[in-house]
């Protein structure tokens, strides 16, 4: 175990290094500077703040001073936030957008796979359809369609949550229930499928056959081993919703790291938006981990021997 945990590491510092790099070069390919739009500034002010920021310098020099400076932690400082730190940026914002992402997925996970097992454990029924539906139906509606619909019925209608706004656990619910759908309907699909095929194998029939009930043999044997490829889908997906769901929160006006990293990009600041890639590339390398390790865990059958399985 600890030779395979040792060789993953260094893959992903390799897998860390590569992405530092692809982004660094594509950003230099975006027309225009983090000053081209200042009309207020003269050429010789843009020329000063060029060479303050190391703008000016070749673009192999450039490329080295951000990789000596990433290896020492720092991710340079931003254009648009008045010279903070790019990690001070994106500690203070990621707060906001864990608490989603967080709630989202064990809000989505817990009702889909309850929906899953319904729908598995009940097959070609109106439960079954009924979930079916409700998967299709959060997997077709985009998150900015349900939030904008949130918020109409319940914040200004009802008037029941705050619409647009960050102050305490009741501005979180509208965006969390947009954000959970995905996951919902992501969750759903898959254990239905997977407990289908599950409840076909031979030691579900000898489970049955010993008198257990219905659902002592989802609870008991049928879930775990369903769980593999569920664990392997949601893994990624829930890297990608702690660290922002970029429309869902400009859309509630939550201060987290889409937010900011869509203000970035229109702004091209630079620095935010490479510090805020591999800030995620980080987060989606150690999950991917760790689903790895669980694999073992989880499934007895599973084991990890010199790094292979």
């Amino acid at each position: 175990m600890a030779k395979y945990i040792t060789k993953r590491i260094i893959y992903l510092i390799i897998t860390l290094f590569i992405i530092a790099s692809v982004t660094f070069f594509l950003m230099k390919f975006l027309p225009g500077t983090p000053f081209s739009n200042e009309e207020r500034l003269t050429i010789e002010q843009r020329e000063i703040l060029n060479a303050k920021y190391g703008l000016d310098q070749p673009i192999p020099i450039q490329y080295m001073n951000y990789m000596v400076n990433i290896v020492k932690g720092d991710l340079g400082v931003s254009f648009q936030f008045e010279n903070q730190p790019v990690m001070d940026l994106l500690m203070n914002r990621i707060g906001p957008s864990m608490q989603l992402g967080v709630q989202a997925m064990i809000i989505g996970t817990i009702i889909g796979i309850a929906l899953g097992v319904l729908a598995a454990m009940f097959q070609n029924t109106w439960i079954d359809y009924g979930s079916t539906f409700l998967a299709i139906l959060g997997k077709s509606i985009p998150s900015f369609v349900l939030a904008a619909l949130l918020q109409y019925y319940i914040g200004v209608k009802l008037g029941w949550l705050p619409v647009a706004s960050w102050n305490g656990f009741s501005s979180s619910i509208l965006p969390t229930i947009a954000l959970a759908c995905f996951p919902i309907a992501t969750a759903a699909r898959f254990m239905r499928t997977e407990l289908i095929e599950v409840f076909g194998s031979d030691y579900i029939t000898l489970a049955k056959a010993k008198g257990n009930s219905r659902g002592e043999v989802a609870v008991k044997h049928a879930i775990r081993n369903a769980l593999i490829p569920l664990i392997t889908v949601l893994g990624p997906m829930a890297v990608g919703l702690m660290t922002g769901s970029m429309v869902v929160e400009k859309v509630f006006a939550v201060p987290g790291i889409g937010e900011q990293f869509v203000k970035s990009i229109m702004t091209n600041d630079f620095p935010i938006i490479m510090g805020t890639t591999l800030f995620f590339a980080f987060l989606l390398t150690v999950i991917i981990l760790i689903i790895d390790i669980l694999y073992g865990i989880i499934d007895p059958r599973i084991r990890l021997n010199g790094g292979d399985k």
